[in-house]
C-alpha cells in the first residue's frame, strides 16, 4: 500500500539541479508571460475576436495550465527539497494533465476545421464559423478531453500494490506509474490503448489530416501564386504547432519500450510540457501580422495614456 509517492525529478544527481532549475524557470515564465500575452491581446483587441483567435486563446489556456501542473513539481523540488507527492494528488495531477493533452489535441483540430472553412469555403466563412459553433466546438472540446480520461483514472485508481513508491518522472504521468504496479494492468492496458491512443489521438489526428488534404486541394486550384503564398500562410503557424505537438506525443507515449527508457520519454516529456507551449505564442505571433499589429496598438494606447 503506497499513500506517498517520491517525484525522482528530472535528475538526481544534485550538482545538476541548478543547471535544470534555472532554464525551467526561464522557459516557464517565458511560457506564462507569451501566452497569458495571447490572451489579453485576443480578449482587449476587437480586430482579433475572430474563430481563429478565439481557439488560438483556448490553446494558450491549455499550455499555460500543463505547464503549470506539471513544471511545479521540479521548481518545489528545487526550492525545498520536497520530493513527496499524496497518492490521491498524484492520481488528479494524472487525470488533469491527461485530460489537457486531450484538449490541446482536439483544440487543434477544432482550428484545423477553421482553417478548412477559411481557405475551401471563405465565402461563407463568417456563416459558418459564427460565435455559437464556436462556443460548442471549444465547449466539446473540453467535455470529451475530461470525460475520454476518466475509465483508465478509475481503474488506476482500483490498484493499491506497487513494487515502489518511487517515480521515475517530474510528476505523476502513468506510464511510470504503471511501471512500478504490481497488478495486473492488463485491462488498463486496453483502455488506455482504445481511449488514449485511437479516441483522444487518432480520431484527431485523422481529422486534422483529411481536413489538410482538403486544404491543399483547395490551395493548389488557386491560379495565381500569390494566392497560393497567402491561403499556406493562413495555415502554417497552425501546421507547424500540430507537427511539434504529435512528433513530441509518440516520442514520448507510442514509441515501444525496446526503443526508449524511462529517462529517454522523460526527456520528450519535458519538450512536450515546456518547451511546446512556450513555443506555441511564439509561432503564432512571430509569423503573424494581425499578432503584430495589435501589440503596436496596445502600446500606441499605452503611451497615450501616459501622456495624458
Amino acid at each position: 500500500m503506497v499513500t506517498l509517492f517520491y517525484i525522482k525529478g528530472i535528475t538526481d544527481v544534485s550538482e545538476l539541479q541548478v543547471f535544470i532549475f534555472v532554464p525551467v524557470m526561464l522557459i516557464y515564465l517565458i511560457t506564462l508571460g507569451g501566452n497569458m500575452t495571447i490572451i489579453l491581446l485576443i480578449c482587449l483587441d476587437r480586430h482579433l475576436h475572430t474563430p481563429m483567435y478565439f481557439f488560438l486563446a483556448n490553446l494558450s489556456i491549455v499550455d499555460v495550465s500543463s505547464s503549470t501542473i506539471t513544471l511545479h513539481k521540479v521548481l518545489v523540488i528545487f526550492i525545498t527539497g520536497d520530493h513527496m507527492v499524496s497518492y490521491p494528488a498524484c492520481i488528479t495531477q494524472m487525470y488533469i494533465f491527461a485530460s489537457l493533452i486531450g484538449h490541446e489535441l482536439l483544440i487543434l483540430s477544432a482550428m484545423s476545421y477553421d482553417r478548412y472553412v477559411a481557405v475551401c469555403n471563405p465565402l461563407r466563412y463568417h456563416m459558418i464559423m459564427n460565435s455559437r459553433v464556436c462556443s460548442l466546438l471549444a465547449v466539446s472540446c473540453y467535455l470529451m478531453g475530461f470525460v475520454q480520461v476518466l475509465p483508465a483514472v478509475v481503474i488506476f485508481s482500483g490498484f493499491s500494490c506497487y513494487t515502489s513508491n518511487e517515480i521515475n518522472h517530474f510528476f505523476c504521468d502513468m506510464i511510470p506509474l504503471i511501471k512500478i504496479i504490481c497488478n495486473d494492468t492488463s485491462v488498463l492496458d486496453i483502455v488506455f490503448l482504445i481511449q488514449g491512443i485511437f479516441v483522444i489521438t487518432l480520431l484527431p489526428f485523422l481529422f486534422t489530416f483529411i481536413s489538410y488534404i482538403f486544404i491543399i486541394c483547395a490551395i493548389m486550384r488557386i491560379r495565381s501564386n500569390t494566392g497560393k503564398r497567402k491561403a499556406f500562410f493562413t495555415c502554417s503557424s497552425h501546421l507547424t504547432v500540430v507537427i511539434l505537438l504529435y512528433t513530441t506525443l509518440v516520442s514520448q507515449y507510442l514509441t515501444p519500450t525496446s526503443l526508449g527508457t524511462l529517462n529517454a520519454k522523460k526527456m520528450f516529456s519535458l519538450f512536450n510540457t515546456a518547451a511546446v507551449p512556450m513555443l506555441n505564442p511564439l509561432i503564432y505571433s512571430l509569423k503573424n501580422k494581425d499578432v503584430k499589429s495589435a501589440v503596436k496598438r496596445r502600446l500606441e494606447s499605452c503611451k497615450i495614456i501616459g501622456q495624458r
